[in-house]
């Protein structure tokens, strides 16, 4: 199986839309990725292609120094393969090579699958957001990686270039 991580494109939203779907109780909309990938200059989302199909993918906002983690989710049938480790440690990488200082996510107090692989990849837990999900009033716990890899700046595709 070839697989390849690139940015996101409006190509890809109908995908991603349809793994969000599987992947949570309450979606995001399509017009929300759609806008993510056409329009918010501070969104930045990768997609996990497994033989040309996008079935993975994880977005982040630049806020200031700060890359906030909006959504990681792979397809069901492809979980326990390693993707997630995989495009969540790109997503990393990426907010480094954008010149990002450090990042932030919730996570479900529940999700310990997601809490194991964001302490293994150096979160580390900063607090609690109570009743954060609105589909069960479920706490958040707010994780942060406080150091990230050294940036690659001339990896960045976003990077705009002067001719």
């Amino acid at each position: 199986m070839q697989w390849v991580i690139a940015p996101m494109t409006a190509q890809d939203v109908d995908d991603v839309y349809e793994i969000e779907k599987k992947c949570f109780a309450i979606p995001w909309s399509r017009e929300s990725f759609l806008r993510e990938a056409t329009e918010n200059a501070c969104a930045r989302y990768l997609v996990g292609h497994a033989d040309g199909k996008p079935v993975a993918y994880a977005g982040m906002w630049f806020v200031l120094d700060e890359a906030h983690v909006t959504n990681i989710a792979v397809h069901p049938a492809f979980r326990g393969q390693g993707k997630g480790e995989a495009i969540t440690k790109a997503l990393v990488q990426l907010a480094a090579d954008s010149g990002m200082h450090w990042m932030t996510l919730e996570c479900r107090k529940s999700n310990v699958v997601a809490q194991n692989l964001y302490h293994k990849l150096g979160f580390v837990d900063v607090g609690f957001r109570k009743r954060y999900y609105a589909d069960n009033n479920e706490d958040a716990l707010i994780m942060a990686l406080e150091h990230l890899p050294p940036g690659n700046p001339e990896n960045d595709p976003w990077l705009v270039r002067e001719q």
